[in-house]
């Protein structure tokens, strides 16, 4: 059931087809302007950039607004990788008794916590009568302007 329901949300990466676009050599200020460069450094794949492991990567897209503190909005597409360790400090998915989340994992006092990155949400302290499996730790945020 949870699989089905799943299943319009979540993408596997596609190695087929490449799109290479141009990275120019040039960095744009985010203060002053500066002079463009006229010429292309490189040419840039994102499935290169944003996914190391193919076969243990996936893409997610969020909901909500309790992990706004983390840059992710609702509707951005979460890049996450299965293979990567879930220690204290990165963002993770979870199912938690079901349910699908994504939260930063902390030890604070010896206490296992999923934190939201929004004050307006509570934390979810990982006790026993919580059934909690980590799928992945997100690596990317795909988040449009």
């Amino acid at each position: 059931m949870l699989i089905r329901t799943l299943a319009t949300d979540l993408w596997r990466p596609a190695r087929a087809r490449r799109v290479l676009l141009p990275l120019f050599t040039g960095k744009v200020a985010a203060g002053f302007p500066s002079p463009a460069d006229d010429y292309i450094e490189k040419t840039l794949d994102l499935n290169e950039l944003l996914v190391k492991k193919p076969a243990a990567t996936f893409f997610v897209r969020a909901e909500g607004e309790s992990m706004l503190g983390a840059g992710i909005h609702p509707n951005d597409i979460l890049v996450v990788d299965r293979s990567l360790e879930p220690v204290a400090g990165k963002v993770v998915i979870c199912a938690v008794n079901g349910a699908l989340t994504v939260k930063r994992l902390k030890m604070e006092a010896g206490q296992w916590r999923l934190a939201a990155e929004n004050p307006a949400y509570a934390d979810i302290i990982v006790n026993e009568g919580l059934e909690l499996v980590v799928w992945g730790v997100v690596t990317a945020v795909i988040h449009p302007l």
